[in-house]
């Protein structure tokens, strides 16, 4: 099942995702059709996170029943992100290799000569970024005046559907409702001036639009297995990053174990994948321009895509 959070006749709504996105089902509507009354937790997709297995049946027979009635085309909506407004984000280093190749080109010498730290190894470490700061599919994105050199980042992310604490990991895979792609658009000159102080990333990844999740959340059962997808990126159309999820050193389950230790987890918390390797123009040397327009594909989770502009 995928889900999706969209702008329509002026409202925010929740819908099904069909036809691989070229139609959507209004889920308050067609409740509305199906009952005759709406139901308050399909309103948002944290509500329908937060409703657990009883939502899911009622979104089972939504999509058996698909009234006509309350199917729109996708030309009629905005794309919002997914989850307007996430619990909580944090961004994972889940790919070494990215980092391998990253500091790499900043340092100028091969890749297999780079010897990351440890602790890296060891933990699936992890930053938090602006979760207020999100948008979705197919929004421009504004640029900070203070930053010349602009990256994308190819990711995807699990959305958390249950909490806890000193989660297992071999129960951690349960907790997750679905996945979603993840854009971690990054000013990359000031984050090797910020880098350069010790006191991590600031305002390189914490500006307006930066955090782009979409198109919609695909459910963790119709992913099936998250370590098998094909991950692309290409700007203005020309492929210029490929990889595969199967590349992870550390799991969303082994995300989860470590993230909540002595730590209270929320449902409707997102967690990035890191970049996968060769997944941002800085481990190739090229940089966006303005006007130009990003495309990061996952097998399974559909096509994000945004513009950037000055």
């Amino acid at each position: 099942m995928k889900l999706a959070t969209v702008a329509h006749e002026g409202a925010e709504r929740t819908a099904l995702v069909l036809d691989r996105g070229e139609r959507l089902l209004l889920l308050d509507r067609a409740h509305r059709l199906a009952t005759g009354r709406s139901d308050p937790a399909l309103a948002t997709m944290q509500l329908i996170i937060e409703g657990g297995d009883p939502v899911r049946r009622t979104l089972d027979r939504l999509a058996e029943q698909a009234p006509a009635e309350a199917v729109v085309p996708a030309s009629a909506v905005r794309w919002l992100a997914p989850l307007p407004r996430p619990v909580q984000l944090r961004d994972f280093g889940g790919f070494l290799d990215h980092f391998r190749n990253a500091r790499a080109r900043i340092q100028g010498v091969p890749a297999e000569e780079v010897e990351l730290p440890a602790v890296m190894l060891e933990r699936p470490l992890y930053y938090f970024t602006n979760r207020l700061a999100v948008t979705g599919h197919d929004s421009d994105i504004g640029w900070p005046a203070y930053s010349s050199v602009r990256d994308y980042e190819l990711e995807f992310a699990c959305v958390l559907g249950r909490g806890g604490t000193d989660i297992p990991t071999a129960d951690a895979a349960a907790h997750i409702f679905g996945y979603t792609i993840f854009n971690d658009f990054s000013a990359r000159d000031t984050q090797l001036e910020e880098i350069a102080t010790g006191l991590g990333l600031s305002k390189c990844k914490d500006f307006t639009d930066a955090n782009v999740l979409g198109p919609w959340i695909t459910t963790a059962d119709e992913v099936g297995d998250p370590y098998r997808l094909t991950m692309t990126a290409r700007v203005n159309g020309e492929e210029v990053s490929r990889g595969t999820t199967a590349d992870m050193h550390h799991s969303f389950a082994d995300m989860i174990a470590f993230a909540s230790r002595s730590t209270r987890l929320e449902a409707g918390e997102v967690f990035g994948s890191g970049t996968v390797p060769t997944g941002c123009g800085l481990e190739h040397g090229r940089f966006l321009e303005p006007g130009d327009t990003v495309e990061l594909e996952v097998s399974g989770l559909g096509v994000l895509r945004n513009r950037v502009v000055s």
